[in-house]
């Protein structure tokens, strides 16, 4: 069973209620969420700065401060012509730590989109971020906007490669290109869930080839997810979630790997 992929600081130096001047703060769009400005401009406009709370900020060595958490209050306090912030201030800390510190304080407050996680989970050099990128890139994939190139579906590859390993992910990948092409519906996240799935569960025993072949030439790629949205809401009477279509994904994987195979040689969907 693969490792699973915690998140985990150094001991270092953190001071509380320290004041810093707004215009000495700095960001670092690498281990940062993309600014919002129509969310800042809310901030501002709706103010109370007796209320703004404690920014998190990580002093480098060379003095520079800059913002782990709290990018847009910062901004906020910019329009407002508010001069100072007080910040939890950690030193010691580099780059590749103040990503994780910004994903530690965000995992139960507001939380960054899935892009933005894995770009500042890539710039951590957290292995679950980093195993995912190199898979991607083997595939000449990138992470973005569902594309021909770029996969959306940040959240589904990522669980792939925390519950089954990177090279499950990227045998998914490729098995989902040979079966429908390099399109934008390739890599749905759904689809990718439920092969990623099968692999996971019964990969040892499969042929890649084969399942690809086999799963291209029942349907194309829309016609899968359109069928899949069907089941998992059994025809619209009840709601479905994600993790339920990666289900009915699977399950439909499995029938179609054993259609016209004897029953010693069929997969159980168990």
């Amino acid at each position: 069973m693969p490792k699973r992929y915690p998140y985990g600081l150094p001991e270092h130096e953190v001071e509380h209620g320290v004041p810093i001047p707004v215009e000495e703060l700095k960001i670092d769009e690498k281990a940062q969420r993309t600014l919002n400005e129509q969310r800042a401009a809310g901030i501002a406009k709706n103010m109370v700065p007796e209320a703004l709370g404690t920014i998190v900020v990580s002093q480098r060595g060379d003095g520079d401060r800059y913002i782990v958490d709290g990018m847009h209050r910062w901004h906020a306090c910019k329009l407002r012509d508010i001069p100072t912030l007080i910040a939890e201030v950690h030193h010691g800390l580099n780059q590749q730590e103040e990503a994780v510190l910004f994903l530690i304080k965000n995992r139960e407050s507001s939380k960054p989109t899935p892009l933005d996680e894995y770009k500042i989970g890539l710039t951590a050099g957290l292995p679950l971020f980093v195993d995912t990128e190199t898979a991607l890139r083997k595939r000449n994939l990138a992470m973005g906007s569902t594309g021909t190139n770029t996969v959306g579906a940040v959240a589904g590859v990522l669980r792939i490669t925390d519950l089954y390993g990177p090279e499950t992910l990227e045998r998914t990948l490729k098995v989902a290109e040979d079966a429908w092409g390099r399109t934008k519906e390739t890599w749905d996240g759904m689809l990718l869930g439920g092969i990623g799935m099968f692999l996971g569960r019964h990969g040892d025993d499969i042929n890649d080839k084969a399942l690809a072949e086999k799963i291209g030439k029942k349907d194309p790629a829309f016609r899968w997810r359109a069928n899949i949205v069907a089941l998992a809401s059994a025809g619209g009477t009840r709601h479905s979630g994600t993790g339920s279509r990666v289900s009915t994904c699977y399950q439909l994987i499995v029938t179609t790997w054993n259609a016209g195979r004897r029953a010693e040689n069929r997969i159980s969907a168990a």
